[in-house]
C-alpha cells in the first residue's frame, strides 16, 4: 500500500511540476505575442549578431542548447553541460571545480557555428534556461562581486564609488579597497544601473544584464523553463525529460542566502523613487518569467 501511495505521489507531483512547465511557456508565448507589451518580440534571428548568442551552450551529443544566466546556477549547469559531452559513465558534476566550469573553452557555444547550423540546431535541440526573482538576482550579484575581494569587478567598483559614493579619487587595486574597508554601497549600485549614462557607455554586464537580453525568450522558444526557486525539482524534471536521470544528478542546492524574505532589508537603504525606477527598468524580466512585482517594496 505505501509503495503504492509513494507511486501516485510522484505522479502527481510530475503532473504538477508539468502543468507549471505550461504555465510559463504560455505565459512567455502570450506576452512575446503583445507586441506593445514586448515591442522586440517581432525580431528575428537572422536579424541577431553573434554577440547576442553569446549565452548559448550546445551538447550536440544529446541535442541540447542550455542559455545560462549568470546568479541563476549557471556554474552548475555548465558542469552538467561539461560532464555530458564526456564519455559515460559521467562523473559527478561537483567534481567539475568552478574556475573550470566558467572557462568558454571547455564549452561549446552555440554561435561557434555558422548561421545555417545554429538555425537547424535551435529548431530541432531541446532548449532550456533558468531565471530567478529580479531583484533577488541583483542582490545576489552586488554580494558576490562587490562585497568580495574581486579585481575585474573592482573596475566596474571604482567607477561606482567615483559617481556615487564620494569617493573622488578610489583605490587603484581591490586589495587597496578592502583594506581600507572601502566598497560601493548597495544604493551606490542601484544608482549606477539607473544612471543612463551606464547603458549608453557599455551594455550592461552579464551579472545584472536583464535576463531576456541574454537569452531572448521572444525569438528563441524554450522547451523547458526552470526557476531558482524551484531548481532542484526543476532540474530532476529536466533530466527525466532529456532521459538523463539515471546517468547524471544535479548538484544539490545550498541554502540561498539571498532570500525573497531579505529583499525588503536590502532595499531599506534605496529611496522609494528609485525603487519604482529600477522595477520599470527590470519589469519586463519579471513579467516574462511570471514573477510577481513586489509591491511591498513600493508602499512607501
Amino acid at each position: 500500500m505505501s509503495t503504492k501511495v509513494s507511486i501516485e505521489c510522484l505522479s502527481q507531483q510530475a503532473a504538477r511540476i508539468h502543468q507549471l512547465q505550461d504555465v510559463r511557456k504560455q505565459l512567455l508565448r502570450e506576452i512575446c505575442e503583445d507586441k506593445e507589451a514586448f515591442s522586440k518580440g517581432k525580431h528575428r534571428l537572422e536579424n541577431m549578431s553573434n554577440k547576442e548568442l553569446d549565452n548559448l551552450i550546445v551538447d550536440d551529443k544529446h541535442g541540447i542548447i542550455y542559455c545560462y544566466i549568470p546568479k541563476v546556477a549557471c556554474t552548475n549547469w555548465k558542469r552538467v553541460m561539461i560532464v555530458l559531452n564526456h564519455s559515460e559513465p559521467y562523473q559527478d558534476p561537483m567534481s567539475i571545480p568552478g574556475e573550470f566550469a566558467h572557462n568558454s573553452s571547455k564549452l561549446t557555444l552555440l554561435n561557434s557555428f555558422p548561421r545555417t547550423e545554429m538555425e537547424a540546431k535551435l529548431k530541432h535541440y531541446t532548449k532550456f534556461l533558468f531565471v530567478r526573482d529580479p531583484f533577488v538576482r541583483l542582490i545576489s550579484a552586488y554580494r558576490d562581486k562587490f562585497q568580495k575581494e574581486n579585481e575585474y569587478f573592482y573596475s566596474f567598483a571604482r567607477d561606482i564609488l567615483r559617481m556615487y559614493g564620494n569617493q573622488s579619487d578610489p583605490p587603484q587595486t581591490a586589495h587597496e579597497a578592502f583594506a581600507s574597508d572601502i566598497r560601493p554601497s548597495f544604493y551606490n549600485f542601484i544608482q549606477y544601473l539607473l544612471d543612463p549614462w551606464t547603458e549608453k557607455e557599455q551594455p550592461f554586464e552579464p551579472h545584472w544584464r536583464h535576463m531576456h537580453r541574454l537569452c531572448h525568450p521572444c525569438i528563441i522558444q524554450y522547451d523547458f523553463v526552470g526557476h531558482q526557486e524551484t531548481l532542484q525539482q526543476d532540474a530532476e524534471q529536466l533530466l527525466k525529460i532529456l532521459n538523463l536521470e539515471d546517468e547524471i544528478k544535479f548538484p544539490p542546492s545550498y541554502e540561498n542566502m539571498t532570500s525573497l524574505s531579505s529583499v525588503l532589508d536590502w532595499f531599506r537603504t534605496v529611496p522609494l523613487e528609485d525603487r519604482r525606477k529600477l522595477y520599470d527598468l527590470y519589469e519586463r524580466d519579471f513579467t516574462l518569467f511570471g514573477y510577481r512585482k513586489p509591491s511591498e517594496l513600493f508602499d512607501g
